[in-house]
């Protein structure tokens, strides 16, 4: 097993600290947890071919079809009554670049 000295800004390290302390694993087990996931989720992401996407976008068509139209007042309604709720902390905006580039990256590798 290798060894790695990591420097980390103070926040970080409480907040992975307090993570692992809420699933009852050390920081090290928490941290080595966090990066396999990580890395394995590079290798699971699927990217649809373009016959199942056309598909995808013809059901989905299809379903709002079936639905019908709102009008703006009744979507407004609607909109109003939902639960505003704040992103969750891990989820900076530098993270949705990040996931946006992947996908964009994957999916051109398709075409």
């Amino acid at each position: 097993m290798s060894r790695l000295t990591l420097r980390l800004p103070e926040t970080l390290h409480q907040q992975l600290s307090h993570l692992a302390e809420d699933e009852g694993v050390s920081l090290n087990q928490y941290i080595v947890y966090a990066l396999t996931r990580q890395v394995a989720s590079n290798y699971t992401m699927v990217v649809s071919d373009k016959i199942a996407l056309a598909q995808q976008n013809q059901e989905f068509g299809d379903l709002l079809a079936q639905l019908g139209q709102a009008i703006p007042s009744e979507i407004e309604a609607t909109l109003s009554k939902r639960e505003q709720v704040e992103p969750e902390s891990q989820l900076t905006p530098q993270v949705v670049n990040q996931w946006k580039q992947l996908l964009q990256d994957k999916s051109q590798s398709f075409d």
